[in-house]
């Protein structure tokens, strides 16, 4: 383990980056979040009033100091690209940056998507190795955090490792979903199981275990090394969580990197926030959250700013309409080309372009880009899909019983509404 001076560490933070390039796995569908990706991959999904999942990894790899990136693309990947090319086109191309959209290659007979994460790289390992980083940043492109990768990069060279899994406690009943480890004194990773049906528990916190966030950094002939091997190994499922990561750890050359040490956090003395927003609910509840008074994730810090692609928009407008009654919102995000008119919004978000007509009561609800709701209409514990037309006197979120037999019903009474489940119930209704 090398022992660094402050003034190193600076130098590093600068320099580590620039010897770097990160992929961004975006490929995923994302299932638990039911009709909301039928025709958008995960990391594509809208979050916050105005930006996309993707958003948030990318806004990090440019705030860290990272400009070399790659995004690697497979299912309903059209709309994530097009997000990339609107917002992401700023790069320098004479400075050696950039951001390279990566499909699978199918370069396998037979095989036309991606075998597993570690396949995903794999397969581009051809174009990776022209970049010729001396470390390789692997991200999951649908997660909500802010972190500055040059302090995990900095721990890495630190440490000496040559494969470092970014880490954070989570509750023990949540570990499941995740790859849980074991580590020693130095955080070198002694266990590691992927998705465990039993989870064991932190030695210092029975009710917490620590999970992998499914952020790796690599040195880059490492790397190379591992994915030739398990290219070759037909008994492996090619990821990196059920396959790479074990047999790392196995060989005692993989390190943990507790979150804390590079989350970017306005308050210091503020829980360290990281989200999969994958269910329905989670998504929900992670939008509403930006909307409260003290939101768990700042979203105005201007030192670690989230980028997106800024369409041209006009202001939101709040209007009375033609009785007097004012359009009026409460503890809300409302993004720009929004009119509200005579209704009530309160602890929601809207998205780009949202239209509320008047004498509408929207609570705790998630507005999508585009969507128009008619007259009359009270919404509540819901998510309503872009370009929605939600018809005059529609109730949403109040008859359990009616919500699930026209539009789907989470366990939690999160409703989700999209055009095609609106468009099958038009046709029922007008038989």
């Amino acid at each position: 383990m090398v022992s660094l001076e402050k003034n190193d560490r600076v130098m590093l933070a600068r320099q580590l980056p620039l010897k770097s390039v990160a992929l961004i796995l975006a490929g995923g569908r994302g299932t638990r979040l039911k009709d909301l990706t039928n025709k958008r991959a995960k990391p594509a999904v809208h979050f916050g009033g105005k930006f996309r999942i993707i958003d948030f990894a990318l806004s990090n790899c440019i705030n860290s100091g990272i400009r070399r990136i790659g995004v690697i693309t497979q299912y309903q990947s059209h709309t994530l690209v097009q997000h990339i090319q609107r917002g992401w086109s700023f790069f320098s191309e004479e400075m050696n940056e950039f951001v390279d959209l990566l499909p699978a290659q199918q370069r396998m007979q037979g095989e036309n998507w991606y075998r597993g994460t570690a396949d995903a790289v794999t397969q581009n390992l051809d174009i990776i190795r022209r970049y010729k980083a001396e470390y390789v940043v692997i991200l999951a492109g649908d997660h909500i955090y802010k972190q500055d990768y040059s302090r995990m990069l900095i721990d890495h060279v630190e440490k000496g490792a040559r494969c470092t899994v970014a880490c954070m406690p989570v509750p023990i009943e949540e570990a499941s979903a995740f790859g849980v480890m074991d580590v020693d004194d130095t955080d070198k990773i002694i266990e590691f199981v992927e998705k465990p049906a039993n989870p064991p528990a932190m030695p210092n916190d029975p009710t917490k275990s620590l999970a992998s966030m499914g952020i790796y950094i690599f040195n880059a002939d490492y790397l190379y090394e591992l994915l030739a091997e398990d290219d070759l190994d037909e008994k492996s499922s090619h990821d990196f969580g059920k396959d790479i990561i074990p047999k790392i750890t196995e060989a005692g050359m993989a390190y943990a990197h507790p979150f804390p040490l590079s989350c970017v956090q306005s308050d210091p003395e503020s829980e360290p926030y990281w989200r999969d927003v994958g269910t329905l609910e989670a998504y929900w509840k992670a939008n509403l959250d930006l909307a409260s008074v003290t939101p768990e994730l700042d979203m105005y810090d201007q030192d670690w700013p989230i980028r997106t692609h800024m369409e041209s928009l006009p202001p939101a407008k709040f209007v009375q309409d033609r009785s007097g009654s004012h359009g009026m919102t409460l503890n809300s995000l409302v993004s720009g080309g929004c009119i509200i008119s005579g209704s009530v919004v309160v602890q929601s978000v809207l998205f780009p372009r949202v239209r509320v007509n008047s004498f509408c009561n929207i609570d705790s609800a998630v507005l999508l880009p585009e969507v128009w709701v008619g007259r009359s209409c009270r919404l509540r514990r819901c998510i309503i899909d872009r370009a929605c037309v939600i018809p005059e006197g529609m109730v949403i979120g109040e008859n359990a019983e009616e919500d699930a037999r026209r539009f789907y019903r989470s366990e939690e009474g999160i409703v989700l509404v999209t055009r095609e489940m609106l468009r099958k119930l038009q046709i029922k209704q007008e038989r």
